[in-house]
């Protein structure tokens, strides 16, 4: 008896555990704007990418969740590759050199954006890292997602999809 109340509690735990592992609808208000530049000196706006789906994931090299989970944002960005899809990693108080260093170890090829006073951070309400915001692509928030996320899984890929423009249809004649 004690057996099965411990599988039925462990179950029950690990499928709230798992359920919580998802996009959360953003509530937030509106969008706030985003201009950095990446470790490279380029100067990124959210703005220049209107037409895409992006996310915005904030970072740092001494977050733990946050290294855990880079390797699953490069994952859904190779598997997304010719879509309409952004990533826009934002790294939160370090340098360039810190932040390049971090991403050619693990062979990230997304832009690192570089947010060393933390301003942009808390305008988007990054309160913890990481913490990860799906942009549609009229440029509003519409999920959110604080913690580290497996953003390779088939449930977040197709939140991520169903945001994308729908091509149109054609005619049978052309």
């Amino acid at each position: 008896m004690t057996r099965r109340l411990l599988a039925g509690m462990a179950l029950a735990l690990f499928t709230v555990a798992s359920s919580a592992q998802t996009l959360k609808p953003w509530g937030g208000g509106t969008t706030p704007a985003l201009e950095l530049t990446d470790a490279a000196g380029a100067v990124h706006r959210l703005a220049d990418y209107r037409g895409k789906a992006v996310l915005v994931n904030f970072w740092a090299t001494w977050c733990g969740p946050c290294r855990e989970e880079m390797p699953s944002i490069e994952a859904l960005r190779l598997s997304l590759k010719g879509k309409p899809f952004v990533v826009l990693a934002v790294n939160v108080g370090e340098s360039g050199r810190v932040a390049r260093n971090f991403a050619d170890k693990l062979m990230l090829e997304f832009p690192l954006l570089l947010d060393s006073d933390t301003r942009t951070a808390k305008a988007w309400g990054a309160r913890v890292l990481p913490a990860s915001f799906v942009v549609d692509p009229q440029g509003k928030i519409r999920y959110s997602y604080y913690g580290d996320l497996d953003w390779a899984a088939p449930e977040v890929r197709a939140k991520i999809e169903a945001l994308f423009p729908r091509e149109p249809l054609r005619s049978a004649g052309s």
